[in-house]
């Protein structure tokens, strides 16, 4: 079995499209969040985050904190995601303004530190004394989860100790509270366990190991835990039910579990740390259930777009082959999780359908979350948009047609902002001899290991991926599953290579060049007929771009039906487009509508050529109407 001892690289700047994006985050996306951050974006919803923790400071000296604190309970974790998004950003372009504008929020951040450890504004500004009274809904552990990943983020990245010190400070507090006083309770929100496992590996310190294994050992063992919480106060932050287990994926211990249930987003990052803690200690039952939740996600419970949670009751996850295109929840934060979740597999395993499902989720639900220009998100990925419906009916309302500017819930947007910042991470991964491509991106890469490559390509629209080997050793490829065919050529001379689930793995000297042609041919994608709402429908995908049709190129998209089986034909580049995409023309009918509701008449058909673009580039040409799924005729 092969697996990754680190994924750490030591440097990873790309060029082309990943590249484009991570300059689009240096120059757009961070510098207008921090002024979200700070109440100073124009027409945008309210965010308080820097306030609350200069206000936080205030309280903790008996000061006046005037307008108090404002947002949700978790508004702090919208600092932390920033942080680490501009750390991530100074790793690939060192910029003294950002990093003194980071220092100046940790200031703040730090002053905002009770002198115990405790780390929270919302309680700090609101009531000290209901300090871990709450786990099921306060989000105190995850909010001190996205203030440990930032810190160790920024201090990787610059060297910079303070924020890493004062998260320091904030797990001896939380190990003192769990592990040395022996409170009970676990993350109502899971996401402290992943932190943790970023702090071990970042400090050494085994006490943050200990205390990730603890609140994945303990979770599920008292099922009951959050229904006796609740019992012992008199208040609420917003009513969660005690009661649901499985909404909280605490209904029984985590190696028993074997069904992905409740809150998409708190589900996966509770498997990624699981993921992570079983690479780490070599606990086979541990990996045994997290390969059950794997496929419960992947072969039942997974959009075509890598999207996961279909339901906007609880942002969760429904049952199997539950999966509507039109009420899709889908949340951008969840793909990121799925994300973490499939690259902390390949810690276990070297296995292509994680890299394959990592790499879905990214290109289409990942990136259709941001706008092209940067400065508008979708928190909900729907499958299928109609105007008039989408974002007005009772049944709709949270799948909007346009990308808000920001939310009062903002979590997905420097969730996105710090995941295209740190993609060399889940690109590439390493072992002590062996460098691993994951995913394609141009660039260059080193490994802490000593390799080195030039990675170029026009991935995602260009299917052919060449290496330079500036420093040699053993590399292992992806072969995705979605390639039916594929060639590697090695110095000129092509290759006869078995994959080895889903790798092939060469030894490269100094100076040598690979090259991998994976298939540009685009296929339909037909759902099982199992899943109710789009059985005898089609999608269509190229690579790892699903497609989808808009209004915007096909008129009325309702009234078309692609032929079953149809020519779809791959169109030049669109160079007027920014973005420079490529569409998809597909044979197709369209249906003459007679203007009533019913008819006994069957409708007339004509034939037409239907355009399809890639799905993370809908929605940025006004409102207009958009499937995934389309009629087969």
């Amino acid at each position: 079995m092969i697996t990754q001892e680190n994924i750490k690289v030591t440097a990873y700047k790309s060029d082309g499209f990943i590249g484009k994006y991570q300059k689009l985050i240096r120059d757009t996306v961070i510098p207008y969040q921090y002024s979200v951050l700070c109440d100073e974006a124009p027409d945008t919803e309210k965010s308080h985050v820097v306030k609350n923790f200069e206000n936080a400071a205030k309280a903790l000296h008996g000061e006046d904190v005037g307008d108090g604190f404002y947002g949700m309970v978790f508004q702090d974790s919208d600092a932390a995601k920033w942080i680490e998004a501009a750390a991530y950003s100074l790793a690939l372009y060192p910029d003294e303004q950002l990093s003194a504008t980071v220092d100046e929020l940790i200031d703040k951040i730090a002053a905002a530190q009770d002198e115990d450890g405790y780390l929270d504004t919302y309680f700090t500004i609101k009531d000290r004394e209901k300090r871990w009274q709450n786990l099921l809904e306060g989000h105190e552990l995850y909010c001190s989860g996205h203030m440990m990943e930032a810190a160790c983020a920024y201090y990787e990245a610059t060297g910079k100790k303070k924020l890493l010190d004062v998260m320091e400070k904030n797990a001896e507090h939380i190990y003192k509270h769990f592990i040395t006083e022996h409170n009970e309770g676990v993350p109502g929100h899971p996401e402290i366990e992943l932190a943790l496992m970023k702090m071990y590996r970042t400090t050494g310190n085994k006490k943050w190991l200990l205390l990730a294994e603890h609140f994945i050992n303990k979770r599920g063992e008292d099922p009951h835990f959050y229904e006796k919480e609740a019992a012992k106060r008199d208040w609420s932050v917003w009513g969660n039910n005690p009661t649901s287990h499985d909404y909280q994926q605490s209904g029984k211990p985590v190696r028993a579990q074997s069904d992905a249930t409740g809150h998409a987003v708190r589900a996966v990052y509770l498997y990624t740390g699981m993921a992570q803690l079983s690479a780490k200690c070599g606990d086979n039952a541990l990996y045994d259930a997290c390969k059950r939740l794997w496929e419960s996600i992947t072969r039942r419970r997974m959009y075509v777009t890598g999207g996961i949670g279909s339901t906007v009751i609880g942002e969760a996850f429904s049952v199997d082959y539950d999966l509507p295109p039109d009420t899709a929840y889908a949340e951008t934060c969840a793909s990121i999780g799925l994300m973490f979740f499939a690259n902390a597999m390949l810690k276990n395993e070297l296995i292509g359908e994680y890299a394959d499902v990592m790499e879905t989720a990214f290109y289409n639900t990942v990136l259709g979350g941001m706008q092209l220009d940067g400065k508008r998100f979708f928190y909900v990925n729907p499958l299928e948009v109609v105007p008039g419906i989408s974002g007005v009916s009772p049944t709709h309302r949270h799948d909007l047609p346009v990308r808000p500017k920001w939310y009062a819930c903002a979590c997905c947007p420097p969730n996105a902002a710090r995941l295209i910042t740190s993609f060399g991470c889940y690109a590439y991964g390493e072992n002590s001899d062996m460098g691993f491509c994951h995913l394609y991106a141009d660039g260059e890469v080193k490994f802490e290991n000593g390799m080195e490559l030039i990675c170029r390509t026009d991935y995602p629209y260009d299917m052919t991926v060449n290496y330079s080997v500036v420093k040699g050793g053993r590399l292992a490829v992806r072969i995705p599953g979605w390639s039916d065919t594929f060639t590697l050529v090695q110095n000129g001379e092509k290759l006869d290579i078995k994959q080895i689930n889903g790798y092939v793995i060469l030894a490269v000297k100094d100076g040598d060049e690979v090259q991998l042609t994976l298939s540009d041919t685009p296929h339909f994608v037909y759902p099982s007929v199992k899943i109710p709402a789009v059985s005898g429908m089609a999608a269509i995908r190229r690579g790892p771009l699903v497609y989808c049709f808009e209004d915007a190129d096909n008129g009325n998209v309702l009234s078309l039906a692609l032929k079953r089986g149809g020519k779809i034909t791959v169109c030049e580049p669109d160079t007027d487009n920014p973005d420079g995409i490529t569409r998809l023309k597909v044979e197709a009918v369209r249906f003459e509508d007679n203007n009533k509701p019913y008819s006994f008449d069957e409708p007339k058909t004509t034939d037409t050529p239907a355009v399809a673009v890639p799905y993370y580039t809908w929605g940025n040409r006004g409102e207009n109407a958009m499937r995934v799924f389309m009629p087969l005729y």
